[in-house]
């Protein structure tokens, strides 16, 4: 994982939500679909990680957060804006539509 992105974990997630503007990324190692969102992800962190917190989330490695948003699906990037979850989107998107996304959300 990049410098751009933060590895998520019960320990540390909801400190990472509380403050700002925050882009998670719900996935699983076995996911066709998170494996083709993960550099996309990736390049926009590096690109907008002045703007805004990027994060992961193992799906399989956390099943209680993952259940208290209710990601059924992965990929999903939720979206948080001081603490509060603002939008989900389930399935890969590409970076054009994730940068519409992210204009849109905020």
């Amino acid at each position: 994982m990049s410098d751009s992105i933060e590895e998520l974990s019960s320990k540390n997630f909801d400190d990472f939500i509380s403050g700002g503007k925050c882009i998670v990324d719900f996935w699983a190692e076995w996911c066709g679909p998170c494996q083709m969102l993960a550099p996309v992800f990736e390049e926009t962190a590096k690109e907008m990680g002045g703007k805004f917190k990027f994060g992961k989330v193992n799906v399989d490695e956390q099943q209680e957060i993952a259940e208290r948003f209710d990601i059924l699906s992965v990929p999903a990037l939720v979206f948080f804006s001081e603490g509060e979850q603002v939008e989900v989107n389930s399935g890969f998107v590409d970076k054009k539509r994730l940068n519409e996304i992210i204009k849109s959300v905020f």
